[in-house]
């Protein structure tokens, strides 16, 4: 699963990205289009639940789960007409299965704001109208194949255009396709089209150093805005991150307590993300190692077997399953397993989101 970020030029993207992913990389001239290429990296979520699977069971490595993130280049009115190169930046955003969006809530007259004036509102409404346009224009360009396809009587085919009339329908109504309701073919339809309007989306407000809490006005008026349509804002000072980012764990450490923060705003925005994707995340604990591994929230303990190995989907017998609680109660699988607290679930278990588990397979 991958997130792209993205925003108008000189907001933060690549800071926050060369933060988030600990980049090495030159920081961005202070101009428009310094990226025009996507930049790739990965980023392990932070989950406390480890360390505290930790405390009873050592292994000899501790694995996080990982979220990959694409950087994209700055997007800018006009993009879906190909203004800025828009229509290749365009083109990146459709690969990715979410997006999120810096939007620049911080005043400061040495970094130019392609506008001219810093607006966190008008900035989602300029980047949500070009990917609405974008997505219309695909469609209404696809759409003819499609009818001439669905004439031949296939029961896919057709389906298929009724969804794309529904999608015109209603991005002609000026709403991203986000806000409709899909039954679950026709989900699968609207991904296959790579629909922009239709990703999750996530607003990080790149505050300054005096915001960091994100209770100014500027973000304010973000996060009044993205109530209105179900979606959060996370506020990330993008330049305190990046500095974060540099330090030693210890150093890391002292810096967060001087600013007053209880964890890099990071970590939050990771898991955040993470949230946004749908996914969830369950446990393997053992000698050798103690590790997430990521599934979309809902899937079964086959499926969750197979993200170890495609082989234990296939020959899946049943899954052992106790949760972090039952550990700090009991201290240990063995006091699990005699309590009568260790369960033991066939194929149709659905997976909860901190599950502890053993898989028996059949190879």
């Amino acid at each position: 699963m991958e997130a792209g970020i993205v925003g108008l030029p000189n907001v933060g993207k690549s800071t926050l990205f060369n933060a988030l992913t600990s980049s090495k990389q030159a920081q961005s001239a202070n101009y428009p289009f310094c990226t025009i290429e996507p930049n790739e990296g990965v980023v392990p979520i932070p989950d406390g639940r480890l360390e505290r699977i930790t405390k009873f069971i050592t292994p000899q490595r501790i694995v996080p789960t990982a979220l990959k993130l694409v950087d994209i280049a700055g997007i800018v009115k006009g993009a879906s007409e190909g203004q800025g190169l828009g229509n290749k930046f365009l083109s990146h955003i459709r690969e990715v299965d979410a997006i999120l969006q810096v939007v620049r809530c911080f005043e400061d007259p040495d970094v130019i704001h392609v506008a001219g004036t810093v607006d966190p509102v008008a900035d989602v409404e300029t980047i949500e109208l070009e990917l609405m346009l974008a997505d219309l224009q695909g469609l209404e360009n696809a759409l003819p194949k499609a009818e001439r396809t669905a004439k031949g009587g296939d029961k896919e085919a057709v389906h298929r255009v009724e969804v794309m009339r529904k999608c015109l329908e209603h991005l002609n109504t000026s709403q991203p396709l986000r806000k409709l309701t899909w039954e679950p073919r026709d989900a699968k339809a609207v991904r296959s089209f790579g629909l922009m309007t239709a990703k999750p989306i996530l607003y990080v407000a790149n505050v300054d150093e005096g915001d960091l809490a994100g209770q100014g006005p500027l973000v304010s008026r973000l996060r009044d805005f993205a109530t209105q349509i179900g979606a959060v804002v996370v506020p990330v000072c993008a330049k305190l991150e990046a500095e974060i980012a540099e330090l030693e764990p210890a150093d890391r450490t002292e810096m967060l307590a001087t600013v007053g923060l209880p964890e890099p705003a990071l970590a939050v925005l990771a898991r955040e993300a993470y949230r946004v994707l749908g996914l969830q995340s369950f446990f393997t604990a053992g000698e050798k190692e103690v590790r997430a591994w990521t599934i979309p929230a809902g899937a079964t303990a086959p499926q969750a077997a197979g993200v170890i190995h495609t082989d234990f989907e296939k020959g899946f017998i049943r899954a052992e399953i106790y949760s972090l609680k039952d550990l700090e109660e009991y201290r240990s699988e063995k006091e699990i397993r005699s309590a009568g607290k260790l369960r033991v679930e066939g194929k149709a278990y659905v997976m909860q989101d901190g599950d502890i588990c053993h898989f028996l397979v059949n190879t």
